[in-house]
């Protein structure tokens, strides 16, 4: 799609004080709030689950030990995308335009979509969080009740409802119990709680107030506060469902995100129609590994 001078008219005349629509302030990237950022240097990066090992067992006198083995679990294949837009400006549009730069920076904005872009990319490991039709090595959505282990299964769905101090305890009581594939305890810790503008105000008083949330009696504490329990509050408004609610956790190769490679700019000239392409590519790939790493509540 071509930017000549018909699609921008205002552009050639003289007389025009501003313009605006592109000219908005950036903020600090989310996403990379909430994932694990690493490098890759190949078409892709794969993480293997390994189990450990049971528990010990009792041995009598004079009788063999007990052996156990470790166990191959499910491989996570992260292949990276190539994720690319551009434009492309006449000559007699770059000829004739009387403000150049100063109108508005078309550079700047491709950089801004580009940026967008990869926050909608990674949002969407969350908003697809439970739909079967996005599912992990393990064959279950990132957030699920079934995720099958050695022996069975385990959960990171937390029970539907809103965001209170309840159902925050609640989440924090399932993540404590929270097993490996063994199912020995691995007792992770709440770092990160990630809600929608519509929930912001809502986590910041659960999580702040002197007392317990939304009581009339001030001598009970804020027990999650109190425990130096409190994660930190992360506002995503690029996730779909305003009343969800995510809590990431302390462990490891849980939401990941790979750099293949750095976002870039190039153009070039058209030698027949002397029109100018401008272009902006960046390779990556996101996702999780160990679901452990997340834990998912779609609100009431």
């Amino acid at each position: 799609m071509l930017i000549t001078r018909s699609v921008h008219p205002k552009l050639l005349v003289p007389g025009v004080k501003d313009f605006f629509g592109t000219k908005y302030k950036d903020h600090p990237a989310i996403w990379s709030r909430i994932f694990e950022k690493q490098t890759s240097d190949r078409a892709f990066e794969e993480i293997v689950e390994e189990s450990g090992f049971g528990l010990a067992a009792e041995k009598g006198e004079g009788s063999s030990v007990i052996y156990d083995t470790t166990i191959e679990g499910p491989t996570q294949r992260f292949t990276h995308t190539n994720y690319a837009l551009g434009f492309i400006v006449t000559e007699e549009e770059v000829d004739d335009n009387l403000y150049g730069e100063k109108a508005f920076s078309r550079a700047g904005a491709l950089a801004r979509s580009m940026r967008i872009s990869k926050e909608v990319v990674h949002a969407n490991t969350l908003n697809r969080s439970q739909n079967s039709s996005y599912v992990g090595a393990d064959g279950q959505p990132l957030v699920s009740n079934a995720h099958p282990v050695v022996g069975g299964t385990q959960s990171n769905r937390l029970t539907n409802a809103d965001l209170t101090e309840a159902s925050l305890e609640d989440a924090m009581i399932q993540i404590y119990n929270t097993r490996d594939s063994r199912g020995l305890r691995i007792m992770p810790r709440a770092v990160k709680l990630v809600v929608s503008p519509s929930e912001m105000f809502n986590a910041f008083r659960i999580l702040n107030a002197n007392g317990q949330p939304n009581t009339a009696n001030l001598n009970n504490p804020n027990a999650i506060r109190e425990m130096g329990m409190t994660p930190e509050v992360i506002v995503d408004p690029y996730l779909d469902d305003a009343d969800g609610w995510f809590i990431i956790t302390d462990v490891p190769n849980g939401l990941l995100s790979f750099q293949r490679k750095a976002l870039r700019f190039a153009e070039d000239g058209d030698f027949d129609t002397g029109n100018l392409k401008h272009k902006a590519a960046e390779r990556y790939s996101q996702g999780w590994a160990d679901w452990r790493g997340v834990y998912g509540n779609a609100g009431a």
